[in-house]
């Protein structure tokens, strides 16, 4: 039977979930005819996005044990190659989100099926009218957690999902989401936040509610802020492998910077294709299953 603990954001990942762009998006031509309906913010090169892809697997398997790939399917698009999205993991099993986006609708099915034939229990799935995305959730540790509340995930979803974590959940706080560049784009809560240890994070403040910063403030985090041209290089999606050890997209000097003077160990990897155009960073194109405990 796999572990399973997704209460964390920082703890040591044991196992995770991945999905190569060889399963996900197919060749060039298929990308070629998909991209723009999913409102991707540039036409991916696929043998590019599949180097790309393949070096950051080359990171997650070096410092992770048991990491699993997501095969292909009928049924999602471009866009499953975004596992984190479609389930939360929870220490009594997986909750099966509902996709705000039309496109991505059949994705927690697939990977539901996927994770109960690895052993994963499903605990329950966020039903209509609610929505909600796992990239709108951001756990602070395993008894808190907040939600963004936008375009992606809305009230009705937050309601269901304490119903579904009642007893493994203190405290969510939700979070309004700006309108941004619209309902089209996609900004989730991890766009703007990413734990790399219990008491650091790594936050763009600009679009942040400050209810929101403050209390970040007030719960003794140190925040590192990621400057504008590199929020544009999705510097504030940063993926904690454990405490201080962490993946990011390479090119934001500042930010790596910034974290390595917070004793943090930054590994990097080419995301043109696969992250800055495919519109998802190293936490979007992964999914953990189990974390050690790091309280």
């Amino acid at each position: 039977m796999i572990k399973y603990n997704g209460q964390s954001e920082t703890g040591e990942i044991q196992s995770i979930l991945m999905k190569s762009p060889a399963k996900a998006w197919f060749g060039q031509e298929y990308t070629n005819r998909e991209w723009e309906k999913l409102n991707y913010p540039g036409k991916p090169n696929f043998e590019k996005a599949l180097h790309e892809f393949n070096q950051l697997a080359s990171i997650i398997e070096n410092h992770v044990p048991d990491v699993h790939y997501l095969p292909d399917d009928d049924l999602t698009t471009l866009d499953s190659i975004y596992v984190h999205d479609p389930a939360l993991i929870t220490t009594s099993g997986a909750i099966l989100c509902n996709m705000a986006k039309p496109a991505r609708r059949d994705e927690p099915k697939v990977l539901g099926q996927y994770l109960e034939k690895l052993g994963l229990p499903i605990l329950g799935e966020i039903e209509p009218p609610g929505t909600l995305e796992g990239g709108d959730v951001v756990w602070f540790d395993d008894q808190t957690v907040a939600v963004g509340v936008g375009y992606r995930t809305n009230r009705e979803g937050v309601a269901q999902l304490r119903e579904l974590t009642r007893g493994l959940v203190r405290e969510i706080v939700e979070v309004p989401l700006p309108h941004w560049n619209g309902p089209e784009e996609c900004l989730h809560l991890a766009a703007l936040i990413s734990p790399v240890d219990n008491d650091l994070l790594v936050v763009y403040s600009r679009i942040m509610a400050v209810p929101f910063r403050n209390l970040l403030i007030e719960k003794g985090f140190q925040l590192i802020d990621v400057p504008d041209h590199e929020y544009n290089n999705f510097a504030s999606n940063v993926l904690a492998l454990a405490p201080r050890r962490c993946v990011m997209i390479g090119g934001s000097p500042q930010t790596r910077a910034a974290l390595e003077e917070a004793g943090a160990a930054v590994y990097e990897y080419p995301g043109k294709d696969i992250t800055v155009k495919g519109g998802g960073g190293p936490t979007c194109l992964t999914r953990p299953l189990y974390r050690k405990d790091n309280s």
